[in-house]
């Protein structure tokens, strides 16, 4: 597996020796796909009032990126619904300008005035700003048609985290033959060379009535529109303004309520503060700085029946985590990273941090992470450092290198505890990106150093409209422990070829095509221990619908005790084996409608019994005040004795209304019988200045059946930026 790996390695180098290297200066530009489509974004002359009407001189002058090109349902000719972006700038901000032409009867599809609207199920406009030319880190901003507000950080080349929140203006208008937004981004708010007069830039628009998504520089359909690739360029009149130290201040206040009923501790009240701070030295490195962070108002996870044999992963919603977040935990595969920033504060409450990250000239990034842990009654006091390099060669790939440390503090001098990580990481990214790709070699370091504490890996997939190839492969040693990372087994050797194919005959199947993904697992001697094997079949409708059906293969050699059920007192033994298998069908209906859904069901024998389970998710909505979705999961498993015939079910019924830009209220109930508990989580969210906001949270836990409370908690919290 080693071996393959690294013959892997070689020709993902050997691909792209073709791409010359270049170095960014002011006046080159580091070439995309789209190099062609040019926006020149001229100064203001004038001041610019964000209200959504274009009556300034400097819109009357600017120029205008049109036509847009449709990208789905096909990525040929130009768009039924056209668009027109303006820009302009001054020494503060960008100020861009949209025009959305709609002349198809019917409502606009809007679901809510929530921030970071769900991309499928609104109408809207995105842009795509890469700042520093490198095709792969950027900023992302949009609208949608009721005026709610989307933002976040890209990363991986596409990747948008929309946890990340900054400063900024819109406004939106409607009219009866299009809709009208205006922006202001401040300069401070993003990262960007100093003195520097050209970025790329993409715009995307979807309409759902029509079915269609565009963009200004074409792009093609296998692609999200926010790849950076295929981007084109902003030329501004004049350099940029030159960076400066900016300071924002967090501070937060907070009192709350609990009581633990299962432990019988009584009613108990606490209050405190603390405060996020952010330092930009300049415009493209960035200082974060947290005391005594509070994390109540960060929405829960959702839910999910477990019946695999290993840790379920939860993505990272925490603000101060999420800027440069792939500086940390972009290393590895998603299966086995050696960072993983849940892991702090995940048994014990963070007492501080300071996280550096950001650009070092044109080709460099850097990361750097120190987080300490309170001290506890299960737990000593913990510090995490983690730092990070990156450079960027050829056209688009980088290699980069990790460092995790994780120590505890204020040992008993008997002891010697921690956990550390290093590793190298190659990712390949080819110019067109039909061609991606990813090396990579870890090794972690704990007390008594035992032999195979190495995680590697390699990966190169090739993509076009019609076909997808990828292979991957994994190699885990036994003793490999990332104790701040998501490794959820070791001792292993994986393996796993995946092809897709698709026909695209443009009517009403949009897209329909086979895929096969067979996944392999052996034991260190190169032993068979596991397999899955998926045979698909997809359709893609011109309604944006979608069917998929096909049969799964499974074989599994258990190298642990387990329960199937996760609720039983028996279990199957290690050393046994078993194959199984069945057929599932997934539909999605088009996200325009009112009333949508999605759902799976499954049908087949599980281990040494049989398994059949439906989940998906129900929602309606009343544009844009109010949303309701069901998420729900039913699962029948059958195991001979000593089991028992177990029924579970999962349903989470949410309740999400958006007041108006600035008040938004939501209700999520989950009712998991798997773990026995009812909970309930109620959250009011009053922005009432930008980036400011007052939170109350209550939430609730259940014994189903008695109803007996197991505990409750109602915190009230208070955040304002100060800038």
């Amino acid at each position: 597996m080693k071996i393959l790996g690294t013959i892997l390695f070689i020709l993902t180098v050997s691909l792209l020796n073709a791409a010359p290297l270049r170095v960014l200066k002011n006046d080159t530009i580091n070439d995309t796909h789209n190099k062609d489509f040019v926006y020149n974004v001229k100064k203001a002359q004038s001041s610019i009032i964000i209200d959504g009407v274009l009556d300034e001189p400097d819109w009357q002058a600017a120029q205008k990126a049109q036509p847009f090109y449709r990208v789905l349902p096909v990525d040929t000719g130009f768009a039924y619904q056209q668009s027109e972006v303006l820009m302009t700038y001054d020494d503060e901000a960008l100020y861009m300008a949209f025009v959305f032409y709609d002349t198809v009867p019917g409502k606009r599809i809007m679901e809510s005035f929530r921030r970071d609207f769900n991309f499928g199920n609104n109408d809207n406009f995105l842009s795509f700003f890469d700042t520093f030319l490198d095709q792969t880190n950027g900023f992302s901003f949009g609208i949608s048609a009721s005026g709610a507000k989307w933002d976040g950080t890209m990363s991986d080349g596409s990747a948008v985290n929309l946890d990340w929140d900054c400063k900024w203006e819109a406004e939106t208008v409607h009219h009866d033959d299009r809709w009208v937004s205006e922006m202001r981004i401040p300069f401070k708010s993003v990262r960007y060379p100093s003195g520097g007069q050209r970025w790329n830039v993409n715009f995307s628009r979807l309409d759902l009535k029509t079915n269609e998504k565009s963009s200004w520089a074409p792009v093609p359909r296998q692609f999200p529109t926010a790849s950076l690739a295929y981007t084109g360029v902003m030329r501004f009149d004049e350099p940029l303004p030159k960076s400066r130290i900016n300071f924002s201040l967090i501070p937060y206040i907070y009192g709350s309520f609990a009581n633990d009923y299962e432990f019988g501790d009584g009613a108990a009240y606490d209050k405190d503060f603390g405060f996020d701070a952010k330092i930009g030295f300049s415009s493209a490195l960035n200082l974060d700085l947290t005391y005594n962070p509070d994390f109540a108002q960060v929405e829960v996870d959702q839910q999910v029946t477990n019946i695999d044999r290993f840790e379920l992963f939860f993505p990272e919603k925490r603000q101060f985590f999420l800027e440069n977040s792939d500086l940390f935990s972009g290393f590895g595969y998603h299966t086995v990273t050696p960072f993983f920033s849940r892991r702090i504060g995940l048994d014990a409450p963070v007492l501080a941090g300071a996280r550096l990250s950001g650009k070092l000239g044109n080709d460099w990034r850097i990361g750097f992470m120190n987080m300490a842990t309170r001290e506890t009654s299960e737990h000593l006091a913990r510090n995490f450092t983690v730092a990070s390099v990156q450079k960027k060669v050829f056209t688009r790939s980088n290699f980069g290198f990790i460092f995790v440390n994780k120590e505890y503090l204020n040992q008993p001098d008997s002891t010697n505890l921690f956990n550390r990580v290093a590793g190298f990481d190659y990712n390949l990214a080819s110019k067109n990106n039909f061609w991606e790709g990813k090396f990579f070699y870890h090794r972690s370091f704990q007390p008594g150093n035992p032999d195979k504490q190495y995680s590697q890996g390699a990966r190169l997939e090739y993509q076009t409209k019609n076909i997808q190839v990828e292979l991957s492969q994994t190699s885990v040693g036994e003793n490999y422990c990332a104790e701040t990372g998501y490794v959820p087994r070791t001792g292993y050797n994986f393996l796993g070829p995946e092809i897709r194919y698709l026909f695209v005959p443009n009517k009403k199947v949009v897209s329909h095509g086979i895929e096969v993904e067979l996944e392999n697992y052996f034991d260190p001697d190169y032993k068979k221990i596991e397999h899955i094997y998926t045979y698909s079949y997809m359709f893609e409708f011109q309604n944006r619908s979608s069917l998929e059906f096909g049969y799964q293969d499974s074989y599994v050699k258990l190298q642990k005790d387990f329960d199937p059920t996760h609720i039983n007192n028996h279990s199957l033994a290690a050393g046994s084996s078993y194959r199984f298998g069945g057929a599932y069908i997934n539909y999605m209906s088009p996200s325009k409608n009112l009333f949508n859904w999605q759902a799976e069901a499954a049908k087949g024998t599980f281990y040494n019994g049989n398994i059949q389970y439906i989940q998906g998710q129900l929602g309606y909505r009343f544009q844009p005040y109010v949303n309701l979705t069901m998420n729900f999961n039913y699962t029948d498993m059958d195991l001979p004795q000593p089991f028992e015939h177990t029924k579970l079910w999962l349903l989470g019924p949410k309740l999400d209304v958006t007041f108006s830009k600035n008040i938004f209220w939501t209700t999520f109930v989950q009712y998991n019988e798997q773990l026995d508990n009812m909970n309930i989580n109620m959250r009011f969210q009053w922005r009432y200045q930008p980036v400011s906001d007052i939170y109350l949270v209550y939430t609730d836990n259940y014994i189903p059946g008695s109803w007996n409370s197991r505990n409750r908690a109602l915190v009230l919290k208070m955040t304002y930026w100060l800038n």
